[in-house]
């Protein structure tokens, strides 16, 4: 029997709160979500009345981060059972556009649907604290560890040059960097495919990386 998290709260050194999504930060989390995903197609934003309804089906799962009443930080996750070795899909499909209905009680990984932090707040390690947040769930809940598709989104920038196979090649080689893939390489999670198309939005060229922390790795 495994015990299920429900008020996680921590609070950092300088005062922002680590803390469960609660149904009042749902207006601010849909504005967030613009804030880091500016160019994400319209119907791949998760909106306000898609966190509510997720914190009616896994409540343990959603957190934010917040200065005083001010959500600067999010991610939204679900349970599933993963396949690796048949990793091809997409962002919509996943999240059921936004309903998160895909979410299954006994999945065996936490899948992070999403995870961000305002600009202004970049910088201070603050996504760890959500990947870490997440992974103390996983391990309460007895899961394999976490997995997430991550944008790979420095290749807009380069996309003309050279095609998204050569880009993540570069990438796993250790020949290049990413702004999003590196540091979560660094916090621990291992690329495991390349998923083209996963989702819309040209900061990536629609190419997402399928990676996955395991439950024995500290965050």
């Amino acid at each position: 029997m495994h015990t299920i998290i429900k008020n996680y709260c921590i609070t950092t050194s300088s005062g922002l709160v680590v803390q469960n999504t609660r149904r009042e930060h749902a207006a601010q989390l849909e504005e967030l979500q613009r804030v880091v995903f500016p160019t994400l197609a319209e119907d791949e934003l998760i909106l306000r009345q898609h966190y509510l309804r997720h914190l009616e089906i896994f409540p343990q799962g959603q957190f934010v981060i917040t200065d005083k009443d001010r959500v600067i930080g999010m991610t939204t996750t679900m349970r599933c059972t993963f396949n690796m070795s048949n990793h091809h899909h997409t962002f919509k499909e996943t999240f059921a556009g936004g309903w998160m209905t895909n979410h299954e009680p006994d999945g065996d990984w936490l899948y992070g649907l999403d995870i961000g932090v305002h600009p202004d707040y970049r910088g201070q390690g603050l996504a760890r604290l959500l990947y870490r947040a997440r992974h103390e769930v996983a391990r309460q809940l007895g899961l394999k560890g976490q997995i997430t598709v991550g944008m790979m989104s420095g290749y807009g920038w380069v996309s003309e040059s050279m095609t998204g196979e050569q880009y993540y090649a570069e990438l796993i080689a250790g020949k290049r960097t990413d702004p999003t893939i590196t540091p979560q390489m660094k916090i621990g999670f291992e690329p495991i495919a390349l998923i083209p198309d996963y989702l819309t939005d040209p900061v990536c060229g629609n190419y997402g990386v399928l990676i996955k922390l395991d439950i024995d790795k500290d965050v």
